[in-house]
C-alpha cells in the first residue's frame, strides 16, 4: 500500500485506504511544502476560534434534531482534531495515533465497573468514580470542590457546574421561592447602579448567575434555552424586516412605536 502523499482527487480518494487514514494523508498533503498556502499558514492558536465554532455547530445540529447535519458537522470537528495532530506530529510531537491511544485508555481506566472488578449502582456512582480516578491521574488534591472546572468553558456551562458542585455539599436552595427572590434581589441591584458603568457589570453578571440557577432548578439547559430565545428574536426580526419591505418602509427611519406595532403583528401570526 503506498505511504505517498495524495497528488490528486483519485489518489486522495483511493478505496484501499480507509476514509479516516485518506482524512489524514489529506491533511498531510494540505500542510505540505506545495500544499494549501492558507493551511500551512494556520497554527493552534489561530484555530482555537474554530475548534469552539464546530463544537457549537454540532450542538446546534442535536438541538434542532438534523441527523444529516449532525453527520456533516462531526465531521467538521473531527478535521480540527486531524489538523492539530498533523501540526504536532510535524514539530515531531504527538500525532493522531497518540490521540486516539490516549482516550482508549483513559476509557479503559475509567470504567472499572465495565473492564474490571467494580461495581456502579448508577449513572451517578458513575460520575463519582470518574472524577476520582481523574484526581488520582493528575496526582493533584483538590482544595476546593470546585477545583477542575475549566475555566475555558462558556459562562453559562462553567456557571451551571459550579452550580452543581456547590449543590453537593448542600449549599443549594430545596424550592424555587427563594431562588425566583433571588433573581428580583439582583435585578434591583442592577437598577441600583445603572448610573454607574463600573458597578454595572458585577450586578449584570449576579442577574445572569441568578438567571442560571433558577434554570438549572428548573433541569432546563440554559444554552439551549438562550439559543432558542435568540433564535425565535432573529426569525420575528427577519418578518419585521420582510413586512417593511413589503409596505416600502425604511426601518432606519422608523420609530421605536412603529417598529413594535409590526412587532406584534409577527407575534400574533405565530401563534
Amino acid at each position: 500500500m503506498s505511504t505517498a502523499l495524495p497528488q490528486t482527487a483519485a489518489d486522495a480518494l483511493d478505496p484501499q485506504f480507509s476514509p479516516l487514514d485518506q482524512l489524514l494523508r489529506i491533511m498531510a498533503r494540505l500542510r505540505a511544502p506545495d500544499g494549501c498556502p492558507w493551511d500551512r499558514e494556520q497554527s493552534h492558536a489561530t484555530l482555537r476560534a474554530s475548534v469552539i465554532e464546530e463544537a457549537y455547530e454540532v450542538a446546534a445540529a442535536i438541538s434542532a434534531g438534523d441527523d444529516a447535519n449532525l453527520r456533516e458537522e462531526l465531521g467538521d470537528l473531527l478535521l480540527q482534531v486531524v489538523f492539530h495532530a498533523q501540526m504536532s506530529r510535524e514539530r515531531g510531537g504527538w500525532d493522531f495515533d497518540a490521540v486516539a491511544t490516549g482516550i482508549v485508555e483513559k476509557l479503559v481506566r475509567r470504567h472499572p465497573h465495565v473492564f474490571g472488578s467494580e461495581n456502579a449502582a448508577d449513572s451517578a456512582e458513575v460520575l463519582t468514580r470518574w472524577e476520582q480516578i481523574k484526581r488520582e491521574e493528575k496526582g493533584v488534591k483538590h482544595e476546593s470542590l470546585l477545583d477542575g472546572i475549566s475555566e475555558g468553558l462558556p459562562g453559562l456551562l462553567r456557571a451551571e457546574k459550579i452550580q452543581k458542585r456547590a449543590a453537593k455539599i448542600g449549599f443549594d436552595w430545596s424550592e424555587l421561592p427563594p431562588v425566583i427572590a433571588k433573581i428580583r434581589e439582583e435585578l434591583a441591584e442592577v437598577e441600583a447602579v445603572l448610573a454607574d458603568p463600573e458597578k454595572v457589570e458585577d450586578e449584570i453578571g449576579d442577574l445572569l448567575f441568578s438567571v442560571v440557577n433558577l434554570a438549572r432548578k428548573l433541569k432546563v439547559d440554559g444554552e439551549v434555552a438562550l439559543q432558542k430565545a435568540t433564535d425565535k428574536f432573529s426569525s420575528r426580526f427577519r418578518k419585521v424586516e420582510a413586512i417593511a419591505g413589503e409596505r416600502n418602509l425604511s426601518l432606519e427611519k422608523m420609530s421605536l412605536a412603529e417598529l413594535d406595532m409590526i412587532w406584534d403583528e409577527v407575534k400574533r401570526e405565530g401563534k
